[in-house]
């Protein structure tokens, strides 16, 4: 799997998890590789990218410049992918790849996708309750 950079990454910023996995890769940003776009932001138009709202809630997305999206474990490959050879992230990627490992990857993901709502938000965030996973409340 090769992606064209800088890859954007559409990440829920009120899911505590998930803000600090951005995080970490805010701070270790290869060659500026990789661009991060908080979901969750009252101005996120999902209709932009040609999905919907809940679709970019049910799991991680990447885009590249061509345009190729990437969502779940395949998300989560790219942007290991975009670090350096040798990178800890890069034989992460090769081990997560491997035929015996990878469905237990994808089922474990599903299943932290499917729960991650039930997961402490971020203080102060989503007080209007439109971040809900199943909330029926959208941002404005």
């Amino acid at each position: 799997m090769t992606s064209a950079y800088p890859l954007e990454i559409f990440y829920d910023g009120n899911c505590i998890v998930c803000s600090r996995e951005i995080d970490h890769y805010r701070r270790n940003n290869p060659a500026g590789r990789l661009m991060f776009i908080d979901i969750s932001d009252a101005g996120f138009a999902a209709e932009h990218y040609g999905k919907s709202r809940d679709e970019f809630m049910a799991k991680m997305h990447v885009r590249d410049v061509s345009g190729t999206f990437l969502a779940g474990v395949d998300a989560f490959l790219a942007i290991w992918q975009a670090y350096p050879s040798g990178s800890r992230y890069r034989l992460l990627a090769q081990l997560v790849s491997l035929p015996p490992i990878t469905p237990m990857i994808r089922v474990g993901y599903a299943l932290f996708a499917r729960y991650r709502h039930l997961l402490p938000k971020r203080r102060g965030s989503c007080d209007s309750g439109a971040c809900d996973l199943h909330s029926s409340q959208r941002p404005p």
